[in-house]
């Protein structure tokens, strides 16, 4: 009778570590469908800018990477890489990162908002007195809306921070191009 128990009780073991190992397995199998189902959502792109012409030239890169809640929501971070520069006048570096928030009320229309936080180090030739070598923090709020066909946006955007003396920008409103992937 004891080898009767012994036995049950051994097959009942084993067919409890069976059932934990295999839920154990399912449920590892959820996370990995669930990661990968993040990864699905992700999206990377960003904006590459280059300007030059009579001494003068700026360059830019700021790659972002954004996660699709829903067909209408997104939000995501980027980074921020600018030099500019002026024969014989000034050199300016500015790196920084962003928060960004997109919402598509319809296919086509994208309205956006985008917090960046600059660090901007502008250094000026000695023959221009009235301009000092300047180092600070910049931040920048931009309120924007676009026209989204496929994977390209195009539209303007408006920093509502804007300081005409800190800004890197001449004025506050921007026109943009995004990039998707």
């Amino acid at each position: 009778m004891i080898k009767f128990y012994t036995k049950l009780s051994n097959k009942i073991l084993m067919s409890v570590f069976l059932a934990l190992a295999f839920s154990n397995t399912s449920l590892a199998q959820d996370n990995l469908d669930s990661n990968n189902s993040f990864w699905k959502n992700v999206q990377f792109g960003g904006g590459l800018g280059l300007n030059f012409g009579d001494g003068f030239f700026s360059g830019a890169l700021a790659p972002a990477a954004l996660y699709r809640h829903n067909t209408y929501v997104s939000t995501g971070v980027g980074l921020n890489f600018q030099y500019s520069s002026q024969r014989d006048v000034f050199k300016s570096t500015v790196v920084g990162g962003s928060i960004i928030g997109l919402f598509n009320p319809y296919r086509e229309l994208q309205i956006s908002t985008e917090f960046e936080q600059l660090y901007v180090d502008r250094d000026f030739d000695k023959q221009f007195v009235d301009n000092v070598d300047d180092s600070y923090w910049y931040p920048a709020l931009f309120l924007g809306a676009g026209y989204r066909s496929g994977n390209v946006t195009f539209g303007i955007r408006y920093d509502v921070l804007y300081d005409e003396d800190k800004s890197i920008q001449n004025q506050a409103w921007m026109p943009f191009v995004r990039f998707w992937f």
